[in-house]
């Protein structure tokens, strides 16, 4: 797999994302010293770097589904690899929970004091969430039932765990109309598909 550098947040943490249509996206969140990974790849460039943010502390796994390397990286680590987490004390975020079902098991994490929300699956940038039409898009099978819990803050900064994520002012913007236009937009995403397992 080929990878690049993506959503630099400074002190507070940077992402990585896979060079391939789905676009999958793995965060470092930095704090008081310390270092969360969320829904990580295994790339040594991404460690190496995750590792001048701070001590590790944790690796948060936010959908079930989404092992990727989530329980590698934890024992090499020697750290927690913490699955869909309901609360996570002693860090700087928030749980939101998103979907708790048999089938789909998924939390968000909001983190105020950056005013960032963490999003694995029911948000993306990528075409297969957006059709290549808007900046931020809700996941296919949740469309008819959004998330909508994750509008309850005001977020500065998106990251999403299938493209590179938003910041500045248009972030909660983005999120507040993938929200309202996700039934109305279905059938156009739907539409598109095929040209987004293309691009």
């Amino acid at each position: 797999m080929r990878f690049h550098f993506c959503d630099d947040a400074g002190k507070d943490g940077f992402g990585w994302i896979v060079d391939e249509a789905a676009t999958r996206t793995s965060h470092a969140l930095a704090a008081d010293g310390k270092v969360w990974l969320v829904d990580a790849l295994d790339w040594p460039d991404a460690l190496a770097r995750t590792l001048s943010l701070g001590d590790p502390a944790g690796v948060i796994q936010l959908l079930d589904r989404h092992n990727r390397d989530c329980g590698t990286l934890a024992t090499r680590l020697g750290v927690p690899h913490l699955v869909v987490p309901d609360e996570l004390p002693g860090t700087p975020f928030s749980v939101v929970p998103v979907r708790r079902s048999k089938r789909w098991r998924e939390s968000a994490l909001w983190w105020p004091e950056t005013r960032t929300l963490v999003v694995a699956d029911a948000f993306g940038t990528n075409r297969f969430f957006t059709g290549g039409k808007a900046e931020l898009g809700v996941h296919l099978l949740l469309r008819l039932t959004p998330p909508r819990a994750l509008a309850a803050n005001e977020p500065e900064r998106i990251l999403v765990g299938h493209g590179e994520g938003l910041a500045g002012p248009g972030a909660a913007t983005a999120l507040h109309e993938a929200l309202a236009s996700s039934r109305r937009a279905l059938p156009g995403i739907l539409a598109r598909l095929p040209f987004a397992a293309r691009a």
